[in-house]
């Protein structure tokens, strides 16, 4: 009895470990004519994308290269600097999909959860970003507060919720 035991044991472990499970990272996936690509700091989307997802892109144009300012975008879309989240909803409303900054933690229950095919926003408590086309539209990680800027380098996901923009 004590091998079938083992066995049984094995395989139900082995089923376990084979469930999918959450990505822990976002890394950039370069698709040709799917995915945006960054010359001189700003976005460079391909032809052909929804036109909000090239406003947004637009947009997120804009304030790249602005510095990061605690509560930047709240008052209004047009800031001196942008935090996380006036960074990702300037570029939301950009694209026509809102009409107020929310905060970090708002940015949680925004739009379908999951991601998107062409727009990703990734809250929790404390942070929020967005991915569009591709290309991640952040302020840093890790403490970095840089201001917007268009990032592929890969970042930590985890505790992070996706959420994404409907039809998007």
């Amino acid at each position: 009895m004590a091998p079938r035991f083992t066995v049984s044991l094995l395989l139900l472990a082995f089923a376990l470990s084979s469930c999918s499970s959450k990505p822990t990272r976002w890394d950039y996936n370069y698709v040709r004519g799917k995915t945006a690509v960054i010359m001189g700091g700003k976005a460079v989307p391909p032809a052909g994308l929804p036109k909000e997802v090239m406003r947004a892109i637009s947009a997120g144009n804009e304030i790249v290269g602005r510095p990061y300012k605690y509560g930047g975008g709240h008052h209004s879309f047009h800031d001196s600097g942008y935090d996380c989240s006036g960074t990702v909803c300037y570029a939301l409303h950009g694209a026509g999909l809102v009409n107020e900054v929310g905060t970090s933690g708002s940015m949680k229950n925004y739009g379908r959860s999951g991601e998107g095919k062409y727009m990703t926003v990734y809250a929790k408590n404390g942070h929020t970003f967005i991915v569009i086309a591709g290309l991640r539209l952040d302020t840093g990680y890790n403490g970095e507060n840089e201001g917007p800027k268009w990032s592929t380098r890969s970042r930590p996901i985890k505790g992070y919720v996706a959420r994404h923009p409907p039809g998007l």
